[in-house]
């Protein structure tokens, strides 16, 4: 009989990113085609097996009832277990939350798109793109927004997502033009929402005011209020310590249209952690990621601090614009 890795995963549930760095660790000879002699393939079904049991016993981390087997522990965790950031790439740390576990999915991917694919200028916003991938650089990896690679993360967050449930993802204009027909490809889109911010930025052809946000859904679900705008006038975040700092008002707006108290709010890309300060004032749990170390330092002191004292010192001010519907939306919490 002829045994391939893909037999093991599919058996045990192993991310084939795990699988592969343990078959080149043990020096594991694998043929063509991933394929396995006998003993290759006993020796990796009673390694993972054993790793399964143990996880089983004694669960590295449970949140909302559901185990996530996870091999490390979270980078933070609070005390009450309502708020977590793991130290992961997005795909492969979906990859390991259980299916349905997740309410609503909130995210800022940080696209290659704009910045690789026209690098206008040095990229001074964000670092310059020579020092990418350099242990001194400002710039962070990107997510390279491919339509095989991108397909694969919204597979993983249709999967994690529970039924008649949200998801938010942020755009930039670059990206939109190629990625929205694969958003369509898996989830029901609903709308497209502009993020006005207000204060212009740089930009080679036309100055850059906006970035999108495509709002979609697995199954159905009505938004919470009918007088939330498709367009968000909050000011961009100024002298930021982290790169392209999103306001938390961003956030609390795609919770208050579709979250409910003690939902689980997660996003794969946890960056500066606004949607992290955005969840728990809308009293959700928490489940972010990020593969930047720096992100998990700066979330995590982030969070840690605003847990504490209910402040927060990355964004002391509200940033929401002199217009009507905004102020309405934020002066009582309610629409």
């Amino acid at each position: 009989m002829v045994y391939t890795m893909q037999d093991v995963q599919e058996q045990l549930s192993i991310v084939s990113e795990d699988i592969e760095e343990y078959v080149r660790e043990n020096k594991i000879k694998v043929g063509k085609g991933g394929t396995l002699s006998t003993k290759a393939y006993q020796t990796l079904l009673d390694f993972y097996s054993a790793e399964k049991n143990i996880i089983n016993e004694k669960p590295v981390y449970v949140l909302n009832g559901n185990k996530i087997n996870v091999k490390t522990k979270p980078f933070f965790e609070s005390d009450n277990q309502r708020v977590s950031i793991f130290h992961d790439d997005a795909i492969n740390f979906l990859k390991k939350l259980p299916p349905a576990s997740v309410d609503i999915i909130i995210t800022d991917p940080a696209y290659s798109g704009m910045n690789q694919k026209l690098k206008l200028g040095s990229g001074k916003i964000i670092g310059k793109y020579s020092d990418a991938g350099q242990s001194h650089a400002k710039w962070f990896e990107e997510f390279h927004d491919t339509e095989e690679n991108y397909k694969a993360f919204l597979k993983e967050c249709y999967r994690v997502l529970k039924n008649n449930r949200h998801i938010y993802i942020m755009f930039d204009s670059y990206s939109l033009l190629t990625l929205a027909p694969v958003v369509r490809d898996v989830f029901e889109v609903k709308n497209l929402l502009c993020w006005d911010k207000i204060n212009i930025g740089l930009g080679h052809y036309f100055r850059r005011r906006h970035e999108f946000i495509m709002f979609a859904s697995k199954g159905k679900r009505p938004l919470n209020s009918k007088s939330i705008p498709d367009v968000w006038r909050i000011k961009r975040v100024t002298g930021s310590q982290y790169p392209t700092q999103k306001p938390t008002e961003v956030f609390e707006l795609m919770l208050k249209g579709s979250a409910e108290n003690d939902f689980v709010v997660c996003d794969p890309f946890l960056g500066s952690g606004s949607s992290a300060i955005a969840a728990i004032k809308a009293n959700c749990k928490f489940l972010g990621c990020d593969i930047s170390e720096k992100a998990m330092s700066f979330s995590k002191e982030r969070i840690e601090q605003f847990l504490i004292t209910k402040s927060d010192r990355y964004q002391k001010t509200s940033l929401v614009s002199e217009d009507d519907a905004m102020i309405k939306l934020f002066s009582n919490g309610k629409s």
